[in-house]
């Protein structure tokens, strides 16, 4: 994995295009997780969502093996989005043979296409960290960083059924994204976060729709 020289570039669709493009099988496999692989959450995975049929989105996938690793553990119902077409098209030709079922859609988490209510559970590992890095100032993000995190939110609670979850897995302290799940964006829902980790932790935010 070639790492940007600032972290703002983990944000933008050309470093995903560039990073694959000049990616050759003989250096890797071509999958990247930025931080914790599903192996290390696959416990609280197992718990929050015991139906193993549920139909999860998985929102900005990357090229992460995390709803590949889910799918080899039973999940079969994951409908993966991201709005690089390179890493879209890529993912899909990696697992059309050994997951034809797993869907592959370019799409950007602000702005769904889905219907209303048709997602059980939806899920965001780093995603809306990497909307965030466009802003320098944690304690003070800008405008629109703050705009494009809850206008994910209201799109995830949107699509999600009506006892539906958000699970929201991210290195972000309470205090500097809870602002982003609660409010006036997300009534009718209750909000639950996990520490992860001992010497450097992260967290596990779960908001959950409430009939």
């Amino acid at each position: 994995m070639t790492l940007p020289e600032n972290n703002r570039e983990y944000g933008t669709k050309e470093y995903w295009r560039v990073l694959l493009h000049f990616r050759t099988p003989e250096t890797s496999d071509g999958t990247f997780d930025w931080f914790k692989s599903y192996a290390d959450l696959a416990d609280d995975i197992r718990t929050l969502i015991p139906d193993k049929s549920a139909r999860i989105l998985m929102l900005g996938c990357g090229n992460s093996r995390f709803s590949e690793d889910m799918w080899d553990d039973g999940y079969k119902n994951i409908v993966n989005v991201d709005y690089s077409a390179v890493v879209v098209e890529r993912m899909k030709a990696r697992n059309s043979a050994t997951k034809p079922e797993m869907q592959w859609h370019e799409m950007d988490v602000r702005s769904l296409t889905f219907p209303d209510s048709v997602f059980d559970v939806a899920i965001d590992k780093g995603t809306m960290d990497a909307m965030m890095t466009s802003s320098s100032d944690v304690w003070n993000p800008s405008k629109q960083v703050v705009n494009d995190c809850i206008a994910e939110v209201s799109e995830v609670l949107r699509v999600l059924r009506e006892t539906g979850s958000f699970i929201y897995i991210t290195f972000g302290q309470p205090h500097f994204r809870k602002r982003f799940l609660t409010g006036e964006h997300a009534p009718g829902t209750r909000l639950e976060i996990k520490t992860l980790g001992e010497a450097f932790h992260y967290f596990m935010y779960v908001l959950r729709k409430e009939s």
